[in-house]
């Protein structure tokens, strides 16, 4: 008969077997190459922006407003004699930034509450869970456009509104793994071995059942970034005149007959990173799917 460490050794011996065989042939997979490569040069261009921006992206020329694409300016100028392109670049580390660091509260909430509600179960799972079900109870978009509403516009207040709905959906998903976790033999080991509950579920359950959390949390950048646009589009995300996506669709739309890139290129930047963030959430879930760890 094995030992609980004898089986606790056994576990991590497998896991890391696992993750050696599943890393291994990540390259081979097309939709995640392909996210990476779209997310990765967003992700330049943002970090670049200083450097790439031929203007000052929120310097006003009133002079040269509503100016045709030229040399000068590839993309044109908006109704303040703004340079378009300038503004896409310094846009994307804005919306970037804000949809990044926005899925990291709710994910480090939900996982909390997902993790000690599935493991603890009895009474606390119950009222852990009937809170969840009351958020999940409000539409994504209209709780965030709300919240933004009361809180006032601005980055901050992003950041809450979003972190005070998504945070649920991380603690459904790490709750149901947990509930399976729990009842594997490494996890009955861990006890048998007198370690810790809280050391049980940190260090083994943990790393076991992130992988989904992981998985939604890239998907939850696409609604994240998405939600960021509708706020900015609706007048209520990053104050003017920061360079924002969302308000450079608003503001370019009054002159879409004329001047149709000012809206539809960023609304192609929109898509073009959706399209990237969907494929490397659909790369990732492929490559920590069970089947490839088999």
């Amino acid at each position: 008969m094995s030992t609980p460490t004898a089986l606790l050794v056994e576990r991590g011996q497998r896991r890391r077997a696992a993750r050696s065989r599943t890393l291994r042939p990540w390259y081979r997979s097309g939709t995640l190459v392909a996210g990476i490569v779209i997310v990765g040069f967003l992700v330049l261009v943002a970090l670049l922006a200083p450097v790439l921006a031929p203007y000052d992206p929120v310097k006003q020329d009133l002079l040269n407003a509503l100016q045709s694409p030229s040399s000068a300016h590839p993309l044109g100028t908006d109704k303040y004699g703004r340079d378009v392109l300038s503004r896409l670049i310094w846009g994307a580390r804005v919306d970037l930034r804000v949809g990044f660091l926005a899925v990291l509260i709710p994910f480090v909430v939900g996982t909390v509450v997902g993790g000690i509600a599935g493991y603890a179960g009895g009474w606390l799972d119950t009222v852990l869970m009937r809170i969840v079900d009351v958020f999940f109870a409000f539409p994504f978009y209209v709780m965030v456009i709300v919240l933004v509403f009361v809180l006032g516009s601005g980055e901050f207040s992003i950041y809450l509104a979003i972190a005070a709905v998504s945070w649920v959906s991380y603690a459904k998903i790490v709750r149901g793994e947990v509930l399976v976790a729990k009842e594997q033999d490494y996890v009955v080991a861990a006890r048998l071995g007198g370690m810790s509950h809280a050391r049980i579920l940190v260090r083994h359950i943990g790393p076991n059942v992130l992988s989904q959390a992981i998985i939604y949390g890239m998907s939850d950048i696409v609604m994240d970034i998405m939600a960021i646009v509708t706020l900015g589009y609706l007048g209520l995300g990053i104050a003017p005149p920061t360079a924002e996506w969302g308000s450079m669709i608003s503001d370019g739309q009054e002159f879409i007959t004329t001047q149709w890139q000012q809206a539809t290129i960023p609304g192609l930047v929109v898509v073009l990173t959706s399209l990237g963030l969907s494929w490397l959430g659909d790369g990732v879930s492929d490559l920590l799917s069970p089947e490839r760890r088999k």
